[in-house]
């Protein structure tokens, strides 16, 4: 039974437990809890950990056990604290001294992007000279949290962490969706149980309604507790309690579905199974398949050895990524990757080098890290003049701060390729004399190497762009090129030129010095543009032009949406052999963004983003580069590809697809306010379609009151789609309020060509991207082509 373990764990520790995973919160305040003693692996406080196989495992014993770190901030602030490892193998206490009263705080290993050892951060390069890098160690945070960058007393302490805590995440990413809930579900019965007694009073279980989201009535939150408080006593204990739980975490929904397939006996055999997987429009429905899903999913061992499936089972398959709404299959790489260039949708960052707003935020190397681990393919690098010869990395004339070009190039070199074998593209906005011009391309060539691409691919057409599955492991330069870049007029486009355009476009945010002439551009960065040679767009001749696939035009939001309203085909045509990269606003002073969708409904590749700012644009970009192995590469559709298409985004033609959605329910949604227990989230549920304007349409249920636990809403709403193979749809969850904006709860984004029909789970994502794991959407999904 899934509460089966709870009992025993939960009687086992009589401490304050950190909250469960779901929290979105980096910390939180937690009490310090006490170190296991010699002898912890006879701890029964350990049996979470017995649960994730590690109760043996030296590494994780001697995080139980704590260690003084030293966390580096900068050459003065460089202070020791204690981090200890909680026994539930899923957060990590540390105490930081503040005046006059230590504070104790917790961050968890699922927020954990990557740990790295030595001097492989930019604050651990900059501040840690002092250290010998084998005791250093940096864990890096998925979303907008800072680095953590730690010096252990010795090189085998740091390597214990390193190892542990790769061990811990690999523990945790296998965890099954009900794992996950057990987790979540025992430690708010840690913090509801207020005397440790390890037995439940009507006021607890009440507290614990409110830490899972849900403000039950008193009147039936009580019937259901006299049900179960079979001892008579007012208190629940023991199987009281698994029995309250399993009553709470009952999904009426589901057993519906699986009562209408199993019949009488209440278990799915193998033929009833694959007769669901074929209402559901499973492709390669078998009964093999329908065999293996038992043999994955089910729990009971009797069942399984007679190929049954339980209601327990059921469930579990619903939840795994098999039942979820993102077809697994699209998870891999599966496109084909011999393609031109051109012909796909590449992940692009603006201003990659800021952490912040491009008014008056850092600048770090860790953005492009952070990028490269997003998928991002291509990034951009404002270059400057810098002091003592070597070029620096900035937002020209602001108050951002800056960065070394040199720096920026090594981490290229360490993490370009750590998610995504296909190519990188340095876009560079060269602000630098013929002089550092020259240091930077000796920097690209000496610290990449091979990576580097210097000469055109020996391929039978060398003017055509390679394609990614050649390009793998490989920098492409995109600048100005000496020879080659010609203007409208045929004269040779100079570096000036285009700077002017820029300028003109961002409406003066970047303006530089007006100094008569073109700027030079130094053969030896020219010699390094090989495939991405930047060219000037003013307006798309109706007449057929020789197309020329080394140029890249690159546009502001405002002039490719120009574009798109006079010229929608023209420019879907000239995006089918060349490159185009749009960015944003230069009024944009926050970093905030545009929806790339109008952008990509004409074929444009690079649609560069401030990744450092969160919403829906960047919501929508990781839904379109969810897919494909999460590469960084997407192919285009077909009417994107051909040279001679007449699609035109802004006139597509009838509807040709009707997108029918019945949302059901909603499990676990995350609390808003953790501070404030009363606070219960009103959810609602909006789903949005992006792709061509016509296509563009948003729909929401009503809202239900004061649950977040398990909501039902039973509505349906429906959508006409006339070029669906570039609709994006957004699920969103929100916390309705009458008199100001709804809050945002949790959304999940994806293609619509890898949106699986049938009952389907969502698995809502935080506003940074991170996961809300217990938290999911249930609905069902029809797709109907005509």
């Amino acid at each position: 039974m899934l509460c089966g373990r709870w009992r025993s764990r939960w009687r086992s520790c009589r401490r304050r437990e950190p909250p469960g995973p779901a929290q979105v919160t980096a910390s939180v305040a937690v009490a310090s809890p006490p170190a296991p003693q010699d002898g912890g692996t006879k701890r029964p406080g350990l049996r979470a950990l017995k649960k994730m196989g590690l109760t043996e495992d030296e590494d994780v014993h001697a995080m139980l056990r704590g260690s003084r770190l030293c966390k580096i901030r900068s050459r003065t602030w460089q202070k020791e604290r204690l981090y200890r490892l909680q026994e539930d193998g899923l957060s990590v206490w540390f105490q930081r001294r503040i005046p006059h009263a230590p504070s104790q705080h917790i961050f968890f290993v699922q927020h954990i992007e990557a740990v790295r050892e030595g001097h492989q951060s930019e604050g651990l390069r900059r501040f840690g000279g002092a250290f010998a890098p084998e005791r250093c160690l940096t864990i890096a945070f998925k979303g907008r949290r800072k680095n953590l960058d730690l010096v252990a007393p010795t090189a085998e302490e740091a390597q214990r962490w390193v190892r542990g805590l790769a061990k811990l995440r690999t523990r945790l990413d296998a965890m099954s969706q009900r794992e996950r809930l057990d987790h979540w579900i025992h430690s708010y019965l840690h913090r509801a149980d207020s005397n440790q007694d390890s037995k439940m009073s009507f006021k607890e279980i009440k507290s614990l309604l409110r830490m899972l989201n849900v403000d039950m009535n008193d009147m039936y939150a009580y019937r259901l507790f006299k049900e179960c408080d079979r001892s008579n006593n007012e208190r629940l204990e023991g199987t009281e309690i698994e029995e309250f739980l399993l009553r709470l975490l009952k999904r009426p929904e589901l057993e519906e579905i699986f009562h209408r397939y199993s019949g009488e006996d209440r278990v799915l055999s193998a033929p009833e199974l694959l007769e669901f997987l074929e209402d559901q429009g499973e492709d390669g429905a078998t009964l093999a398949r329908a065999r293996r899903l038992i043999q994955t999913h089910e729990l009971n061992e009797t069942a399984k050895q007679h190929e049954l499936m339980t209601l327990d089972g059921f469930m579990m398959y619903l939840l795994s990524p098999e039942g979820a709404a993102l077809d697994p299959a699209h998870t891999c790489v599966f496109q084909d990757m011999g393609q031109p260039l051109a012909h796909y949708f590449i992940s692009s960052s603006h201003n990659t080098y800021l952490t912040d707003s491009q008014i008056g935020g850092p600048s770090s190397t860790e953005a492009y890290v952070r990028a490269f681990a997003q998928g991002c393919r291509c990034v951009e690098l404002d270059c400057w003049e810098g002091p003592g010869g070597e070029p620096i990395i900035y937002h020209g004339h602001t108050l951002t701060s800056k960065i070394l070009f040199r720096d920026v190039v090594q981490v290229v070199r360490d993490h370009a390729f750590s998610l995504s074998p296909y190519p990188v593209i340095l876009s560079l906005e060269n602000h630098c004399g013929l002089e550092q011009q020259a240091v930077m391309a000796r920097h690209l060539r000496t610290i990449l190497g091979d990576m580097l691409v210097t000469q055109a691919l020996d391929t039978q057409n060398p003017e055509e762009l390679p394609s990614p599955e050649q390009l793998k492991g490989r920098v492409l330069v995109k600048g100005k090129k000496l020879p080659a870049a010609r203007g409208e007029d045929g004269r040779v486009l100079s570096d000036r030129e285009e700077d002017e355009e820029e300028e003109e476009e961002e409406e003066g945010i970047e303006a530089v010095e007006q100094k008569p002439g073109a700027k030079q551009i130094s053969p030896e960065l020219s010699a390094l543009v090989v495939y991405c040679c930047a060219a000037r767009l003013r307006t798309l001749s109706p007449a057929p032009v020789p197309p020329q696939p080394r140029h890249v035009s690159s546009l502001s939001e405002r002039k490719a949406k120009k574009l798109i309203r006079e010229a929608g085909n023209s420019l879907v045509r000239h995006n089918t052999h060349q490159l185009t990269r749009v960015y944003p606003l230069g009024l944009r002073m926050n970093s905030a963004n545009y929806s790339p969708q109008e952008m990509w409904n004409s074929g444009c590749q690079l649609v560069a983003l401030n990744f450092q700012t969160p919403g829906y644009e960047m919501d929508l970009n990781a839904g379109r580069f969810l897919v494909n192995g999460q590469c960084g590469y997407v192919l285009k559709p077909e009417c994107l590809r051909q040279p001679d298409t007449d699609f035109d985004p802004e006139s597509p033609g009838p509807p040709r697809t009707t997108l029918t959605v019945q949302v059901l329910t909603a499990q676990q949604l995350p609390k808003l306010n953790a501070e404030k227990p009363s606070s219960i989230v009103d959810p609602l549920v909006r789903i949005e379609i992006h792709g061509v304007p016509m296509d563009c349409a948003r729909k929401e249920t009503t809202y239900v009151l004061n649950n977040g636990f398990n909501p039902r809403w039973g509505q349906t709403l429906q959508f006409q789609l006339r070029v669906p193979e570039l609709a994006l749809v957004r699920f969103v969850v929100e916390d309705y309020d009458t008199t100001s904006p709804n809050d945002f709860v949790g959304q999940f984004t994806l293609p619509l060509s890898s949106l699986k029909p049938g009952y389907r789970h969502i698995h809502l994502l935080s506003k940074d991207g991170a996961s809300l794991s217990p938290a999911t959407l249930f609905v069902h999904i029809r797709v109907q082509r005509s």
